[in-house]
């Protein structure tokens, strides 16, 4: 099946909101807060606060509310040569007021802080340059054998003969000619020589090098053969990419569109119904099984469930339809939801080994288009399957979400920030569709208006002069915190 790939690009002043749609169907969405910005790639100058022997791990300040957690497999120790040797005692390795580079390898999610690393990696379109190592990796993605040994080659002798360090290749380097890879590796070499720089001359717990923000990153991390175009609705956002594309990646500006329409762009494609979906437990499949997905703290749990599906000779034959088709779904809600870590998935019980296996390899067919790395295992003796999903940011659910006041944990609804968000992006809508309006009410319950006049009060402003149109708000005690209304008057 031919893919044909689109990104939507969603700009307003609060969040960035990306979607990646294959074949008419959302497959991933990325959100990005301006009060909340991931912070993963972003290099420090941190400083050692703790040292714990028994966890063979140390808490280093970077200057955020929590300290970072540097476990000792990630301190960058031993040379390519000597990986053999055993991984000296964290207590050989800092010592407590120790200042030392490092990068985040995963966000803070909860109450836990950031998780570091001093293997310092930076990325460009085709590369992630490790100036401290002198390994060439080759994407596992890249499966032709001659490719990878070209790339291999070509980029050996460069790096050998420049003394510029290492690299792992990315898979959109694939069929990319030497002067360009060159370029790459030059650029990543003389912005870490500037960063080390920085990072003598600044003081511990400062930040020395942020990442892109979302919309760029998607560029230079998204994009692939698969993607037939990019549309951002911003114009301001449209023109930076253009200028980062037309500097670093040559042949992506003709894929970029300004989207002007009056409907917003998430409309279009319904996007803001799927995410919807997406934070909801069930997920129905066309045969009528569905999926029961639970995201825990230790782990995300997928049961499958045949429905109305009854078949059309016998149960197995059911069970077999049911399972396949999940095993496609589950591909998709992971990427999705965004769900990482470990995943068990309870397929229903299949007799025949075969039946196993064929729906094992769907699994880790619709896996491969993921953007994060996934493991497989096999059935286990209790007919489950285990997998695990690299997890570098927050769900879409702990995005999007809080925990639930009134259930005591038990269950979640959408923050205050979420709400406030939707209502914003309403007026919008309702401002387009009845122009003549002298008035538009707002109605919410009480938290949602309070933050309204608050947090969100200039870019409830800001939108009442863009829409020209003056907006009331008014407190409904019998809403809950999730439901709202706005009215033309």
């Amino acid at each position: 099946m031919i893919i044909s790939e689109e990104i939507l690009i969603n700009i307003t002043p609060q969040e960035t909101r990306v979607a990646i749609v294959e074949n008419g169907v959302l497959q991933e969405t990325c959100i990005e807060r301006e009060g909340n910005r991931g912070i993963v790639g972003n290099i420090y100058n941190g400083k050692v606060n703790r040292v714990l022997p028994g966890m063979e791990a140390a808490f280093v300040d970077i200057g955020l509310d929590k300290a970072g957690f540097l476990h000792v497999s990630d301190i960058d120790s031993k040379t390519d040569a000597d990986t053999d040797s055993p991984q000296p005692a964290i207590n050989e390795l800092l010592r407590e007021g120790q200042t030392l580079m490092v990068q985040v390898v995963k966000d803070p999610m909860g109450t836990k802080g950031a998780r570091l690393t001093t293997s310092i990696s930076v990325p460009s379109r085709y590369l992630v340059y490790m100036p401290n190592s002198s390994m060439i990796g080759i994407s596992v993605k890249i499966e032709d054998e001659a490719e990878r040994e070209r790339l291999r080659a070509l980029l050996g002798e460069f790096l050998n003969d420049n003394r510029k360090g290492g690299c792992i290749v990315r898979t959109a380097a694939v069929g990319v000619d030497e002067d360009e890879l060159h370029r790459d590796i030059n650029f990543l070499s003389k912005l870490w020589d500037e960063l080390a720089k920085s990072a003598r001359s600044v003081k511990p717990g400062t930040l020395v090098h942020e990442d892109l923000p979302l919309s760029i990153r998607t560029l230079r991390d998204m994009v692939g053969k698969d993607t037939g175009v990019v549309k951002v609705d911003s114009r301001e956002t449209y023109q930076k990419m253009i200028k980062f594309a037309g500097r670093y990646i040559p042949d992506l500006p003709a894929k970029i569109e300004h989207y002007p329409g009056e409907r917003p762009l998430f409309d279009l494609y319904n996007i803001d119904d799927e995410i919807q979906r997406a934070l909801g437990r069930k997920v129905g499949l066309k045969s009528g099984g569905y999926l029961i997905i639970d995201q825990t703290e230790a782990m995300t749990t997928v049961d499958i469930n045949t429905g109305a599906f009854v078949g059309h000779h016998n149960l197995e034959e059911t069970i077999f339809k049911t399972n396949m088709e999940a095993s496609q779904a589950i591909a998709r809600q992971l990427r999705l939801r965004n769900l990482g870590g470990i995943i068990i998935i309870d397929f229903i019980d299949m007799e025949h080994e075969d039946h196993q296996r064929q729906v094992l390899k769907s699994l880790e067919k619709h896996l491969a288009k993921d953007h994060a790395k996934t493991q497989v295992f096999d059935v286990s003796p209790l007919g489950l399957v285990e997998m695990t999903r690299k997890r570098t940011r927050e769900s879409l659910e702990h995005v999007l979400c809080e925990t639930c006041h009134t259930c005591h944990g038990r269950g979640s609804h959408k923050t205050t920030e979420t709400v406030c968000h939707e209502i914003l992006r309403e007026i919008l809508r309702e401002a387009r569709i009845y122009d003549e309006a002298q008035q538009l009410l707002v109605m919410a319950n009480q938290e949602v208006i309070d933050r309204l006049l608050d947090e969100e009060a200039a870019s409830l402003a800001e939108l009442e002069t863009f829409v020209k149109i003056p907006v009331k708000l008014q407190v409904e005690s019998h809403f809950s915190q999730e439901t709202y209304d706005v009215v033309p008057v």
